[in-house]
């Protein structure tokens, strides 16, 4: 085995293979010619990838590895670390989409001649005149060397998806498999912050803590690029991402924007920025006399506000900044004076709430800052725009996996563009309103939007909630006759059926399985989440950007089991669900239909024991091994007689829920009606 062969560890196995973690434990018990751990710890050892790909392959577990999921192995093993590994990879993807002949002609070289060619073709910095990333000098020979089969296979990859869905990928997975080591800004805000900045019409933009550079690249026709990240990885990252995302002039650096800024004396059109939160070592006291605080020395405890004035000074006059930000960032007294400062220049235009889960933390409903640069001369504006989006319908408790995100676009977009265009807005109940500055110039400089709007109408007033009323009326109707008969005792107590598994199901083609991955749904397709399997209701989730793993699509008759956290569901797919993209922590079982009835496997699929046995507890959550349920082996005409009952309980089930949902609508709208005068107490 060559020492650069990938290693992998018992959840890249279990992927490779399409099952859970708990499969390859057993598999490491049962089989004596497993392959032996090459790597890792006693708790988490990895293993030779060629050697598991054969052994998966005798077993029959595994016909061929993905080129895709060979690659990633690949990256993940580096034996120099991944990050390595993809600046490699990103560098690679650069030359061959730039000079695709000279690429051709260096993957035809062997390995050493390989390694050492594309050292000297990379001397010098990235193989693109339209980026300089803080990336050290290009790698010697020995560096690349390690390197060599994953470069390989990234410009194998590169054939099929291009080089930058590829890098986004790789990079992608990196992210999802270290979670708690980055602090990501997803997709939803990073676009919508993009469009409050006029990000379209912006010939240049900054981003101070750029990360991996998600919100520079959301922005859409720019014609240069600055990041600028205290992490030289990530800036590194964020650098060939970027450059490979689009024909923006891009640059960036590794060092901290506050107390080392790469570039003091650019102006842009735009900045956006995702702060870090909660800093006191952010340079309070070698700072206190940089000329960037135009508005006030911040307190140490105030990080986020030497930020906003950061960004203000890299913008010229009318341009426009948008920070994400911490909701107390809005109302700290410590941060009044500054506050005060930014209203009364009238360089703060607007702040808005968003829905908790928006962007880490995902316990706290972020705010979004809209700032401009005040011009020589201007006078300032006497309003402030004020939005709540965490009070629209879905955007209170509703969890980051079911934000109604197209609704919170809208309503932010429809409150600023004519507040941005007139310097005022009509008032939204609830949502949006257009404050005089003098109104919040008082001892507390409070700027928490909810504080300062007028409540909405109870649930659309009182015929709003009559509706509801009937609405509910009827579905209690609906759920009494919906609620099953006394159950009759079995002939035999005890007796048990003869079993088999899902396992052993699949293997006999009666049924596939399919995990839910990260794929890029094409545009519009609603993606099922794990949330929306456990409370029954409709796709609601989105997948990552970028061509990740063809999604898996669901069809009528598909049962969707959730594979985490211990819980007994199983849901039937049915055509409203139909044609949705398979979200995370799901597995799919599809039945076929000459060998077993769907809803037959559902019912049985959800018992206590047969969940309970197929469990394991090797992590602090449970994970459901789904390969291990159990059913009896029965004919398909019994297996009906049972499918019919399980659906009429999935039935009094749904109506239950939708009996819930609406109770919860009515009491609430009837607390708001009485409480703000919309309803009379008789």
């Amino acid at each position: 085995m060559p020492d650069n062969a990938g290693e992998v560890t018992a959840a890249g196995i279990a992927r490779l293979a399409g099952v859970g973690r708990a499969a390859v434990s057993n598999w490491r018990r049962r089989h004596a010619d497993f392959p032996k751990p090459v790597g890792g710890t006693e708790t988490s050892p990895s293993f030779a990838l060629p050697e598991v790909e054969q052994w998966l392959r005798d077993q029959g577990k595994l016909a061929e590895v993905p080129l895709r999921e060979r690659v990633w192995q690949q990256l993940s093993g580096h034996p120099a670390g991944a990050v390595t590994g993809l600046v490699h990879a990103g560098r690679a993807l650069l030359l061959a989409r730039d000079d695709p002949d000279g690429w051709r002609r260096l993957t035809a070289l062997g390995d050493t001649g390989f390694a050492e060619a594309l050292a000297r073709t990379l001397e010098g910095g990235v193989h693109s005149d339209a980026v300089n990333t803080p990336a050290p000098a290009a790698p010697a020979p020995a560096e690349l060397a390690a390197s060599v089969p994953l470069l390989r296979g990234v410009g194998e990859l590169a054939a099929e998806l291009g080089a930058r869905q590829t890098f986004e990928f790789l990079l992608g997975r990196h992210l999802d498999a270290n979670p708690r080591q980055y602090t990501l800004t997803p997709p939803g805000p990073a676009e919508l912050m993009a469009a409050l900045a006029l990000a379209s019409q912006a010939a240049s933009v900054l981003d101070p803590a750029c990360g991996t550079g998600t919100l520079l690249r959301a922005v859409p026709h720019a014609e240069a690029v600055y990041g600028q990240d205290a992490d030289p990885e990530l800036a590194a990252l964020a650098g060939l991402r970027l450059a490979l995302h689009g024909p923006a002039e891009v640059r960036t650096a590794a060092a901290d924007s506050l107390r080392a800024d790469a570039f003091p004396a650019l102006t842009v059109d735009a900045v956006l920025c995702h702060p870090p939160f909660n800093e006191r070592n952010w340079g309070h006291d070698e700072l206190a006399y940089d000329p960037r605080w135009e508005y006030g020395l911040p307190a140490r405890t105030e990080s986020e506000l030497a930020w906003v004035q950061h960004a203000l000074a890299r913008l010229r006059e009318g341009g426009t900044a948008v920070l994400l930000m911490p909701p107390a960032a809005a109302s700290r007294r410590s941060g009044r004076r500054i506050r005060a400062g930014l209203l009364r220049r009238g360089a703060l235009r607007a702040v808005i709430a968003l829905p908790a889960g928006a962007a880490p933390p995902y316990g706290i409903p972020l705010h979004l800052w809209v700032l401009r640069k005040p011009g020589a001369g201007a006078h300032p504006a006497p309003e402030l725009l004020l939005v709540d989006a965490a009070g629209l319908p879905g955007g209170e408790g509703g969890g980051r996996d079911k934000l109604p995100w197209q609704t919170v676009r809208s309503a932010v977009l429809d409150a600023w563009a004519p507040f941005d265009r007139d310097g005022t807005a009509e008032e939204r109940p609830g949502v949006s309103r257009a404050v005089p500055v003098i109104e919040l110039l008082d001892d507390d400089v409070d700027l928490a939007p909810a504080r300062h709007l007028p409540p909405p109408a109870a649930a659309g007033g009182a015929d709003a909630l009559e509706a509801v009323r009937e609405e509910l009326g009827a579905t209690l109707r609906r759920t009494a006759e919906l609620t099953p008969p006394a159950a009759a005792p079995a002939p035999h107590p005890g007796t048990r059926l003869p079993l088999t598994t899902v396992g052993e199901l699949a293997r006999a083609g009666a049924l596939v399985l399919r995990s839910g991955g990260t794929g890029a749904a094409a545009a519009g397709v609603p993606v099922l989440t794990e949330q929306d399997v456990l409370s029954g209701t409709a796709p609601s989730g989105t997948l990552p950007d970028g061509p990740a793993e063809d999604p898996v699509l669901t069809e009528t008759g598909d049962v969707v089991v959730p594979v985490l956290g211990g819980g007994t569901v199983a849901r039937v797919v049915d055509e409203a669900a139909a044609g949705a993209a398979l979200g995370r922590n799901l597995q799919l079982l599809r039945p076929a239909p000459a060998a077993l009835d769907p809803w037959f496997l559902a019912g049985f699929l959800r018992g206590t024991a047969n969940n309970r046995q197929a469990s394991s507890y090797a992590t602090t959550a449970s994970r459901l091994d789904v390969r291990r349920l159990q059913l009896p082996r029965l004919p398909l005409a019994e297996q009906r007689r049972y499918g019919e009952r399980f659906r009429a309980l999935a039935a009094f089930e749904d109506a239950l829920r939708l009996a819930g949902r609406l109770g919860e609508q009515l009491v609430q709208g009837l607390h708001d009606g009485l409480t703000d005068g919309a309803v009379r107490p008789e």
